[in-house]
């Protein structure tokens, strides 16, 4: 598409400083006012690029396309090479850990909603209004209250924002994971009233919601001049882990039973929120470490036309 496939390389354009500028000449010998001198001599008309007439645009090959480098590898590559930044690779692991609760869910809704309270196939998907209301809650919370949330410590912070701060909103889901998890497994095991399966299907939807919204934030808030390509290796952390647990889950809810198999998984998902604190303390060291390597990677995609 044209508009994804423009090259955004410098053009050169003045900044606006003295050193980019030159001094209008005048006739009678006077020194150019300030702002003149700012503003430089007047662009030509011929300064500017053709418009592409309507028939251009319909064109299969153009010949500036042909004439631009191939930057294929490098959108093949750095992803990966991205896995080395520490605070990326958490933002991943923090999505892929999230996810990966909902698809347990997704999972075993029709073993718990069919095969224990006997829904019909209609009452099932009804039951996922619960998921929906869910989402709506988790988003008011990471959106609103947590922007909120975030400009109250950039405040008592000297009026500075740290990445790091974004991370606090995770403490609702050390009670909120395990909670769900319990309540749709363990209480399925026990045959408690549908509404607590129901309930614990919005609960498990809020956390995903959160725990999703706020690694792609903190990922971009770390490192907003790579966040395209960055977010790339994010989905590929976290679709590595949601394959994984697509895998394994029906074996393992077999061989463990619901009760069993819930209770280890919430062990497993308080373990993994806890791992937000380590990332509160350490974070901002690990992105100061990264400093260098971060501006290779803008200046290298910049020169590419990348960055935007």
């Amino acid at each position: 598409m044209e508009e994804t496939n423009y090259v955004r390389k410098d053009t050169g354009l003045r900044t606006g400083t003295s050193e980019n500028t030159i001094p209008r000449k005048t006739t009678s010998g006077e020194k150019p006012s300030t702002e003149e001198a700012l503003q430089g001599p007047p662009l030509t008309e011929s300064y500017y690029p053709h418009r592409k007439t309507y028939y251009d645009k319909l064109k299969l090959f153009q010949k500036s396309d042909l004439q631009k480098p191939n930057e294929l590898k490098g959108m093949m590559t750095r992803p990966l090479t991205f896995l080395t930044f520490p605070v990326i690779f958490y933002a991943g692991f923090s999505y892929g850990s999230n996810l990966v609760w909902f698809n347990v869910l997704n999972a075993t809704a029709s073993l718990i909603l069919n095969g224990t309270y006997g829904f019909s196939a209609s009452i099932v998907g009804v039951c996922y209004v619960s998921p929906l209301l869910g989402v709506a809650v988790g988003a008011a919370y990471t959106g609103w209250l947590g922007d909120a949330l975030i400009v109250r410590m950039a405040r008592k912070n000297n009026g500075i924002m740290e990445s790091e701060h974004r991370l606090w909103l995770f403490i609702p889901s050390l009670v909120l994971v395990p909670l769900g998890l319990i309540l749709w497994g363990v209480g399925s095991a026990h045959h408690v009233h549908w509404f607590g399966p129901v309930f614990a299907m919005g609960v498990i939807a809020m956390t995903n919601t959160v725990g999703l919204q706020l690694s792609v934030a903190y990922c971009i808030d770390s490192y907003r001049a790579l966040s395209g390509e960055a977010i790339i290796t994010v989905i590929l952390v976290r679709n590595t882990m949601s394959f994984a647990i697509g895998y394994g889950i029906t074996p393992w809810v077999e061989d463990m039973g619901l009760q069993n198999c819930f209770i280890t998984a919430a062990f497993v998902g308080i373990a993994q929120v806890f791992t937000v604190f380590a990332m509160i303390k350490y974070g901002k060291g690990l992105r100061k470490r990264s400093v260098s390597k971060y501006k290779g990677y803008v200046s290298e995609m910049a020169k590419s036309g990348m960055v935007h």
